[in-house]
């Protein structure tokens, strides 16, 4: 038989160990999905475009949102084709 301080210890060493790796993680974690979210408004807002040339933003805005539209109403599209079968 295992005596129960023994286990007691492993299973507070195993929990310290996952608090440890979950305080590493996290933070990381945060912040590449705050990256992606930046990244994402950059580029659905035209960042990348001439801000002297207003025309341009526009319509780099336009055309990148209608994208969007686009896919996901294909997706849309292909979920509901998928489902009728």
């Amino acid at each position: 038989m295992t005596n129960p301080s023994d286990d007691r210890a492993r299973q507070q060493e195993a929990e310290a160990i996952l608090r440890r790796v979950r305080q590493e993680t996290e933070p990381q974690t945060g912040a590449a999905a705050e990256s992606m979210a930046r990244g994402l408004r950059r580029h659905f807002w035209a960042a990348d475009a001439d801000p002297a040339e207003r025309m341009e933003v526009v319509g780099t805005r336009i055309g990148r949102l209608a994208g969007l539209v686009a896919v996901i109403g294909l997706a849309v599209g292909l979920a509901y084709q998928l489902s009728a079968l």
